[in-house]
């Protein structure tokens, strides 16, 4: 009798615990409902300048807390649009992404207010071995002459943006690929400048870590940069000698120089005096 009623209230302990966890996990379950906000995520991965469909988002709880500035409830609100900017599975549809309403898809919806695509000429040098990538940023750099008709290379343009390569414009791609044209970013005037630049001289294209901001000022470098300015040769002695100015002739009156006597031919006599007395020799 003992062990049926201990097994009783082991089964209704059993029951009443199990009612408690249905009856908590429906009230978290409704907290959380009331506490989220649908958000439209893509459903897969979206390419630059892809016509949006319902086959491509979803609508998934967000906390309401954390929900991103210029996301979408609704997936019908963003039928029709163009994707800017590549978007990833999962990963929340923003204003900021899209281009305009009424807009058209393609590279063009994807340039910014207030900027440009300019395309330039490069190859496997200029083009940084193909390393300059949709999405990579680069430095611009002209080789041509200066007002002294010396030659020179400098840097004009800094953090400009590759658009495209070629005629692709993904930016998933990480294998270097070598084309013939690269489309980059720019604002209007430097638009103006990179066509400048292509009509005077040769264009390169350098290749910098996306991170770095560092603005770094250079004043361009020229042959006497490299090969050093050209050095005076060294004087010779005999050239200098030679071009010295010759010493004036003095006008001084030269002296007169005596003329040597004559040797007598004949006996030479000598008188030679000894006290008061004199004696004459011969010889």
């Amino acid at each position: 009798m003992k062990n049926t009623r201990a097994i009783v209230m082991i089964l209704i302990s059993l029951v009443a615990g199990a009612v408690a966890v249905i009856l908590a996990a429906r009230w978290v379950g409704q907290q959380a409902a009331e506490n989220t906000t649908p958000v439209v995520v893509a459903s897969r991965n979206l390419d630059q300048g892809a016509p949006l469909t319902a086959a491509m988002l979803q609508e998934v709880p967000w906390p309401s807390g954390t929900v991103p500035v210029g996301s979408f409830k609704e997936v019908k609100k963003l039928e029709g649009r163009f994707v800017r900017s590549q978007a990833f599975k999962g990963e929340p549809i923003l204003e900021a992404k899209l281009a305009p309403e009424g807009s058209t898809g393609g590279l063009s919806s994807s340039i910014p207010s207030g900027k440009r695509a300019i395309s330039v000429k490069v190859n496997e040098v200029v083009g940084v071995a193909g390393f300059a990538l949709p999405g990579s940023f680069v430095d611009i750099m002209v080789n041509t002459m200066d007002n002294k008709q010396k030659s020179v290379s400098k840097i004009i343009l800094k953090r400009i943006l590759v658009l495209a390569v070629a005629q692709e414009a993904s930016r998933d791609e990480t294998k270097p690929k070598v084309v013939s044209a690269v489309t980059l970013e720019v604002t209007p005037d430097e638009a103006e400048k990179i066509d400048l630049a292509r009509s005077i001289g040769s264009l390169s294209l350098v290749l910098r870590n996306p991170v770095d901001s560092n603005e770094i000022e250079t004043v361009g470098v020229r042959s006497d940069d490299l090969l050093g300015k050209d050095k005076a040769p060294p004087v010779v002695q005999a050239a200098a000698s030679a071009a010295a100015p010759a010493r004036p002739v003095s006008k001084a009156r030269a002296k007169p120089v005596a003329a040597p006597r004559p040797v007598p031919s004949g006996p030479v006599s000598v008188e030679v005096i000894r006290g008061l007395q004199k004696a004459n020799s011969e010889f």
